[in-house]
């Protein structure tokens, strides 16, 4: 006997479904297909089977003492004390978090088993397993009255409709269709397929399942038989649920389900909002990789959905963004490797706030194609938005100056917190902040801004590539002529702070003035003003006062950071 698999991953084929010029089965890809022996077939267990694989302590196991031997690797490693967790864990009526992943779970098994044993659960991982529809889900959280989290990432569905069977035993041709569950052999019935112990099949990956009990429950299914010398049954795998296709009924199976885990299951949209009437009180939505269109609003459902993952969904775009922009809950929007490079929101205008996404707060949008600053710019409109990740994109990779890139988001979003991870603090949104304004400055001066704020008139195309460059100015003030004379960099002099220098510790010391490089870290110049006033580093506390903000001190506490990162200027007092 020999089995024929069309693998999820093409790079584990070996061929496209033929074998010596004979087409068994068709693979989407050229080398997706398998033979593989019936022996390393696993048709799967019921859910409390899987947890008390897992779970339950054996005899043996007692009578090991303390010690245990794990392998991790190639390596035996000795574990001593763990006695304890492991006897707490086979307690399975106290258990309150279970992973199964890949433990080959299919089927929910007998009514009220998993009820009566395992009636504590709260977070339940059902990852890479074999369920094939949503109704065994059902079951299974149907006994879960307070499950709160549940993980069905790359849930496989078992059988497709299309397989091709031979047998030895037979002596003649004879086809049947599995819609009406009958064979076409002078209009006999078909015999029902035996069932066969359970064998379990591991790849380095995946265990692969057969289940016989689906053969006949698929729609519009075909299966050949032929007289030949060996058998073979080819499965056409995909990794999706069987969703319901109409108006699911709204039951109190997941009354309690706050977290729910559907990356790779194949779901739409469409069958997101059916089967969402029964997720009252959801809050996390994760559903990576599926493919998914956002078609229609999610009116009525969803509405108190906090975080929702929409990752390497490659056909979301900013008109279906907006379609679940009415959100009213929606803090944490997930939507790396989407493809999206442009968004705009038409409600709001400049340097005004958008009505939608109302509480998004938490946004990632890394490894996409976003190229222009318009799209950063739209960022600001967003009401509470203060953590962004956006790394991996043109904008920020094509750049040279990683650090002037990261200045000029936080320049353009102004409730801004945190950046790809890293905390913006006061001093640095200042310093970027300045940079920014003394950079379009010259330009806001071409485009009509001025010092003299009854003249102060930039042009729309300005304030539109700049929409916070006017806040800016009346956070610090306009930049003045001085600040703004193009620099060569090349030349050191151009280059050069001219500072003032106090140390309040020695009333008898006079100012001191020194030119320093702007690029000089202030590690550095403890070490110059530790020769200087013949003080240890250790004792030096550096600050600085700007002469744009008198009687303000501000502190420069990382000695790693160069005083051009503060926005020391000429004339400024350390």
């Amino acid at each position: 006997i020999w089995l024929g698999v069309e693998w999820d991953n093409p790079e584990r084929g070996k061929h496209d479904g033929s074998h010596e010029g004979t087409v068994y089965f068709k693979c989407r890809h050229p080398t997706g297909g398998s033979f593989i022996r019936p022996n390393k077939v696993n048709f799967g267990v019921d859910f409390l089977t899987a947890v008390k694989n897992r779970y339950v302590l054996e005899d043996e196991s007692e009578e090991n003492g303390n010690k245990q031997v794990v392998t991790i690797g190639n390596k035996p490693v000795e574990t001593v004390g763990f006695e304890s967790v492991i006897k707490c864990q086979s307690q399975l009526s106290k258990l309150r978090e279970i992973s199964l992943r890949n433990c080959a779970v299919n089927c929910a098994g007998e009514r009220g088993g998993i009820a009566k044993t395992c009636p504590n659960i709260r977070e339940v991982n059902l990852s890479k397993n074999l369920l094939s529809s949503w109704d065994e889900v059902i079951h299974i959280a149907d006994q879960l009255e307070h499950l709160e989290t549940l993980n069905l990432r790359i849930c496989r569905h078992v059988l497709s409709p299309y397989m091709l069977l031979e047998f030895s035993i037979v002596n003649h041709f004879c086809c049947f269709d599995c819609s009406p569950r009958k064979s076409q052999k002078g209009g006999g019935i078909f015999p029902a397929i035996p069932k066969t112990s359970q064998t379990r099949f591991e790849t380095s990956q995946t265990p692969w399942i057969l289940n016989p009990k689906l053969l006949f429950s698929m729609p519009s299914g075909r299966a050949y038989c032929m007289a030949v010398s060996s058998l073979y049954l080819f499965l056409h795998s995909e990794n999706k649920l069987k969703f319901p296709s109409g108006s699911a009924p709204v039951t109190g199976t997941f009354s309690t389900l706050k977290v729910l885990v559907l990356n790779r299951t194949g779901i739409t949209w469409t069958e997101v909002l059916l089967c969402a009437a029964g997720w009252p009180v959801l809050e996390e939505l994760y559903l990576e990789a599926n493919s998914i269109c956002i078609s229609e609003r999610p009116t009525d459902v969803l509405q108190t959905l906090k975080l929702l993952d929409l990752s390497a969904n490659q056909f979301i775009d900013e008109n279906q963004l907006f379609l679940i922009a009415c959100l009213p809950r929606l803090e944490q929007l997930i939507l790396s490797d989407t493809g999206i490079s442009s968004i705009h929101f038409p409600d709001a205008g400049i340097g005004c706030k958008t009505s939608m996404f109302p509480s998004l707060q938490y946004l990632v949008v890394n490894d996409n194609q976003i190229s222009q600053w318009s799209f950063i710019n739209e960022l600001d409109k967003l009401q509470s938005l203060h953590t962004l990740s956006c790394m991996r994109n043109p904008l920020t990779e094509g750049s040279k100056e990683a650090q002037t890139t990261r200045q000029f988001i936080i320049a353009k979003i102004g409730q801004l917190k945190t950046l790809n991870k890293c905390e913006i603090l006061p001093e640095e949104r200042r310093g970027a902040e300045l940079d920014y304004r003394k950079i379009f400055g010259n330009e806001w001066k071409k485009a009509g801004g001025h010092q003299n704020p009854d003249k102060n008139k930039p042009n729309e195309e300005f304030l539109a590539a700049h929409p916070r460059y006017q806040l800016l100015c009346l956070k610090y003030g306009a930049p003045e002529d001085g600040e703004l004379k193009i620099q060569q960099p090349s030349l050191l002099k151009n280059q050069l702070l001219t500072l003032n220098i106090k140390y309040p510790n020695q009333l008898d010391q006079k100012v001191i003035e020194k030119k320093l490089p702007e690029f000089m870290t202030i590690q550095k110049v403890k070490g110059l003003l530790s020769r200087l006033l013949k003080v240890p580093v250790s004792e030096l506390l550096l600050s600085y006062e700007s002469l744009k903000m008198p009687g303000r001190e501000i502190e420069l506490e990382n000695d790693l950071q160069s005083l051009q990162f503060y926005s020391v200027e000429n004339g400024d007092c350390l």
